[in-house]
């Protein structure tokens, strides 16, 4: 069972009830796509193929926001909600991380809003300037899902009653 274990603050190691452990086997998936998103960053940054590797940028943008969705509402909707009855929603841990959701999402809303417009041509500097907003995403969102995975998910998994355990597992497969 270790691939549903995660460490807190040196508290030892705590297993994921399986809502918890679902959120957390989502993330993989979802760091191999912010992966593939730097790896095109990156091909502009060195100005390899630019409006090729721009263009395949966009296309994996806009599947990896459509992937992304459905993860972040069920933080947001059910676990943050949970939890937040608990510790709050205006500041601390729940605050921050919804933070960081928002902070991503307006990074790579911005991005594919620019990119969507109709007939829109764009300068090397231009498109230079897009990807890094894709860049600043994907850091801001790999240390968010370290933050969920070790600090976050094992602060549920003590805090929540096993019938809120349930229930989150229940709600987030309605998602």
């Amino acid at each position: 069972m270790s691939g549903c274990m995660s460490a807190f603050g040196g508290a030892g190691q705590v297993e994921l009830c399986p809502g918890l452990k679902q959120l957390k086997e989502e993330h993989p998936p979802l760091l191999s796509q912010l992966d593939g998103l730097l790896e095109e960053v990156r091909k502009i940054e060195k100005e390899e193929d630019v409006i090729e590797t721009f263009s395949r940028l966009t296309e994996r943008t806009n599947k990896f926001i459509a992937d992304l969705g459905p993860h972040s509402d069920r933080e947001e909707g059910v676990l943050f909600d949970m939890m937040g009855q608990y510790i709050g929603r205006t500041s601390g841990p729940i605050a921050v991380m919804e933070y960081e959701h928002d902070r991503a999402k307006t990074l790579i809303g911005t991005y594919l809003e620019r990119t969507a417009q109709e007939g829109a041509e764009f300068s090397e500097d231009e498109i230079r300037e897009l990807a890094s907003q894709i860049k600043e995403a994907y850091y801001t969102l790999t240390e968010h899902f370290a933050k969920e995975e070790n600090v976050l998910f094992p602060m549920a998994q003590r805090m929540l009653s096993d019938d809120e355990k349930a229930e989150l597992y229940q709600r987030i497969n309605e998602i």
